[in-house]
This record gives structure tokens, sequence and C-alpha cells, in this order.
């Protein structure tokens, strides 16, 4: 695979690449690079994971070294399942067979939990140099990584450190580049920051759109609009069946004016998930209503949605029977495989979720 094959590989359904200059630079440079994704381990895990499996997968194959980053300590400032450690990393176990049933091979990915570096000295010697080059106010406007409000600080001083933690978990593990969701954007803004202060490598920061919830939502405020595990009619989990599915979606927003498409959670989740997965979407509808259609890219779907030929019963239809056949083979695994789904959904119920 050649540079510029790769570049397609590791650009495709990004939203933010800063920048794609340094990208191409370390893809050059002929030496195995590093990249990391973090997550906070804290409940059921929705179908929005579908895209960080996706690229993950991609990175994997254009030839990083890629590190699932468990934050255990992080998820513990944030109040996560209950305050409780092991508890967090009960859901950890269960989002790592999460990601398999999603298709990225656990072979080819390292796990690790923020535990196996923060016993580390050089650790917090970091953390400190990168407090030092961060101002409190920065810190404060970068706690939306956390789902949280600046004033949330005031009531658990913890918090502040949440950032600072994130940004160097990047320089302690050596990254080259940083991926996530557009909702973690100020973590990675914050840690080139740093790194420019302090004369450190600076990550470079990949991140991919965030699937809208099923209710419509902002995506000015990413926080606000992605799909939540909170709220269980604004997403679709990995473990839902056909019929939750078929009905999640028949609810789902939809309007038919383009100018709301980024808005349009069924449109995002043909795009972001079911054509870069599938290739193809097939609806299958009455030979009175055009009969049965298949669409081999997203645009096309889009502009018969668009000018009325595809009515949006019918969109959601083909996008539910899609998405099942993506989430079959994780019901089936699942089926296989039960222990850590079934350890985290104990941990769920004795918090009353």
């Amino acid at each position: 695979m050649d540079l510029e094959q790769r570049l397609h590989l590791l650009t495709r359904n990004v939203e933010e690449l800063v920048t794609e200059e340094e990208l191409k630079e370390l893809l050059a440079s002929g030496r195995k690079p590093r990249a990391y994704i973090g997550f906070e381990p804290s409940g059921l895990v929705h179908i929005g994971w579908l895209i960080c499996a996706s690229k993950i997968r991609d990175l994997v194959d254009a030839g990083f070294d890629v590190t699932v980053f468990w934050a255990d300590w992080h998820a513990y400032i944030n109040d996560k399942l209950g305050g409780d450690i092991d508890n967090i990393r009960v859901c950890a176990r269960y989002m790592e067979d999460c990601f398999e049933s999603l298709g990225v091979p656990r072979e080819k990915v390292d796990y690790r939990y923020a535990s196996d570096i923060l016993d580390d000295m050089d650790y917090w010697e970091r953390v400190i140099k990168v407090a030092k080059a961060t101002s409190l106010s920065r810190v404060k406007r970068a706690m939306t990584i956390m789902g949280r409000g600046e004033d949330d600080a005031e009531l658990d001083s913890s918090k502040l450190f949440y950032p600072i933690l994130q940004a160097t978990d990047m320089f302690a593990m050596d990254i080259d580049l940083a991926y996530s969701g557009m909702d973690q954007r100020r973590a990675h803004m914050l840690a080139r920051d740093a790194a420019e202060k302090l004369d450190w490598k600076k990550p470079i920061a990949m991140h991919t759109p965030l699937l809208p919830g099923l209710k419509g939502g902002e995506r000015m405020d990413p926080a606000a609009a992605k799909m939540s595990k909170s709220d269980p009619d604004s997403g679709i989990m990995i473990h839902d069946s056909l019929e939750d599915v078929q009905r999640k979606l028949k609810k789902a927003y939809c309007p038919p004016e383009a100018e709301e498409e980024d808005r349009n959670p069924v449109l995002m989740l043909c795009r972001l998930v079911l054509f870069p997965r599938l290739g193809r979407i097939d609806v299958d509808r009455p030979e009175k209503f055009g009969g049965p259609v298949s669409y081999g890219d997203y645009q096309s779907l889009r502009d018969d949605y668009f000018s009325g030929s595809l009515h949006p019963m019918d969109l959601k239809k083909g996008a539910a029977s899609a998405l099942w056949e993506i989430l079959e083979p994780v019901s089936e695994y699942f089926h296989s495989r039960p222990d850590n789904y079934e350890g985290i959904r104990k941990v769920l119920k004795s918090l009353g979720r």
C-alpha cells in the first residue's frame, strides 16, 4: 500500500484532521507510527461505536500500532458506574468484547488501562509540566470532553485533573496520532498546545463525526447531539433485537429538508455506518410505491430522498434491514461469549439502571 492509498484509508469518514501535512510526513518517515483512542468504561455500547471500530481497523490496515486506552481512573473522576473502579474495569472487559464483535481483531490492537501508566513517576512529572503549560480557564473549557460544564469543577475539584490527565496520556504513551470523535477535540487541542510550549512531540489529531441521536440534535453542540447511553430512545444499542432496531428507527427524526441533512440521524446512519460497512442499502417496497430499489452509494440515496422519490418510512425500513445485517453477528458473538456482557449487566442492575 503506497502513501496515497494509506492516506485515503486513514482520512475516509474523517471530519477533521490536524494536520494533513503532519500525517503525510509521518507516513513518509518509514517508521511504525503509534495511534491511540481513549474510552471511559461507563455502560452499554451503542452503534456509534461502529464508526470508531471501522476507523481503528483503518489505522491498523494503514500500518499503525493502535492502543485502545481504557481510562479507568478518568471514569472514576467522572463518577461513572457509581464511582467504583471495580465496576469500571468490569465494563472495560465487556467493551473489549464489543470491539471484537464489531470487527476489530483482538490480536491487532493493544488494550491498556490508565492504571498501567499512572504508577510511573515520570507520568506525574509530565502531568505537572502539562498543567504548568495550561491555563485554568483552558482546562475548564476542555471539561466538555467529560460531558460536563465548567461549573462542575466547583463541586468536585478532581474534575480539573481530567483534561490534564487525558493530554498527559498521549505523551506518556509516545503517541503520534490521537483519534476520537469530535466530542474529544478540546483534549487533543490542549495536548497539542502544551506540546508546542514544552517542545514535545505534537500528536496529530484525527476526529470522526458523531452519530446524531435518533431524536435529532444540533451538531454545533456534539455532546448534546450524539447518541446517549442514558436515554434509551436516543440511540440504538449493539445488543438491540431486530424488533428494537425497527421500532426505534421508525420513530427517528427524519426531516425531508436538505438543509437538515447533518441533523438527520437516519441519513447519517446510512452515510457514516451502513455504506462504509456494507457498500449498499436495499429498500424493499411494494410495486405501487416504486418497487424494490438498491443503492450502491450514499449520494444516490440522498438525491432520491430529497427529491421525494424515496419516502422517509421506506428509508427507515431499508436502514433497519441494513443495520440488522451488521448487528446480527454481534448478537451471535455475545450469545456464544456471554460472561463479560452479563458482568456489566449485573453492575448496571446494582446501580438501578
